[in-house]
C-alpha cells in the first residue's frame, strides 16, 4: 500500500517543507560520500543513541548538548529507500499541514513532534546501543495532523494485488488508522521481542503520530474549520 498523492490543494507555497526535503537530501548526499567509518562515526555522533542519553541521566551529567541528537537524528537516513520513502511522505503531507499551520509554526511543530517521537523510542528502548535515525516520527506528527484536520480527504494509494496494479481512492482516515495501527501491532511485536525486529522505531512512529495531533490542538490558532471533502 503506496500512497501516490491526496486531493486537498494548497494555496500557499510550502516553503518549509520544500527547505526540509532538500536539507535531508543533502545530509544524505554528504553522509553517502563519506569513507564508510567516517559515515558510521557520523551516524553515531549525530543518531540518537539511548544508552548514551541514559548513562548522562544516571550519572547525573545530562547537559544541553545531550538533547542535540533528538533533534540532528531527524536529519540522518540510513539508506536511498529509507530517505525517499520518508520524503514523499513529507511531500504529500506536510504542504497542507504547512498551509494551515504557517511556515513558521509548521517548522516549530514538525520539530516539535521528531523531539517528542525520539522520547518515545527512548521510553521503549533506554538500554539500545542501536542509533536511531529518520524523519519519520517528524513525519508521523505531520500525518497525526493531517489526519485530524483532512479526514474526508481521499489518499490516491497504489495496491499491487499480485500481478494487476490498482489505484484506490482511501479516506485519509482509514488509511491513516491503518497506518496507525500497524505501528502500533509492530511496535507491541517489537517489546515483546526485546526490541529484536525490523529495526524500523516503531514506537518514535507511534509518539510523533499522538504528538502531531497534540501540538496541532496547541499551535493551529485559526478559527476551526470543518473539514472539505474535496474532489
Amino acid at each position: 500500500m503506496f500512497p501516490l498523492r491526496d486531493n486537498i490543494p494548497s494555496f500557499k507555497r510550502p516553503f518549509v517543507t520544500y527547505t526540509l526535503i532538500v536539507t535531508n537530501t543533502i545530509i544524505y548526499l554528504f553522509q553517502f560520500l563519506l569513507p564508510s567509518r567516517l559515515e558510521e562515526m557520523f551516524v553515531f555522533k549525530y543518531g540518537f543513541v539511548p544508552i548514551v542519553f541514559l548513562k548522562a541521566i544516571a550519572e547525573h551529567r545530562l547537559t544541553v548538548q545531550d538533547f542535540y541528537p533528538f533533534l540532528t537524528s531527524m536529519f540522518i537516513h540510513g539508506n536511498w529507500t529509507h530517505l525517499i520513502s520518508n520524503m514523499w511522505t513529507l511531500w504529500l503531507f506536510g504542504d497542507n499541514i504547512e498551509d494551515r499551520l504557517g511556515h513558521f509554526r509548521f517548522i516549530l511543530f514538525y520539530l516539535l513532534s521528531g523531539f517528542f517521537a525520539m522520547f518515545s523510542h527512548f521510553i521503549f528502548y533506554s538500554n539500545s546501543f542501536i542509533p536511531a535515525i529518520g524523519a519519520s516520527g517528524a513525519i508521523a506528527g505531520v500525518m497525526g495532523a493531517y489526519v485530524i484536520l483532512f479526514p474526508y480527504s481521499r489518499i490516491i494509494t497504489f495496491i499491487p494485488v499480485l500481478f494487476v496494479p490498482l489505484f484506490v481512492r482511501i479516506p485519509a482516515l482509514i488509511y491513516l488508522a491503518i497506518w496507525f495501527l500497524i505501528q502500533l501491532y509492530n511496535g507491541a511485536v517489537s517489546s515483546i521481542l526485546g526490541g529484536r525486529g525490523s529495526g524500523v522505531a516503531w514506537w518514535a512512529h507511534i509518539g510523533g503520530f499522538i504528538s502531531g495531533i497534540l501540538f496541532l490542538k496547541l499551535l493551529y490558532t485559526r478559527k476551526y474549520r470543518r473539514p472539505v471533502y474535496y474532489e
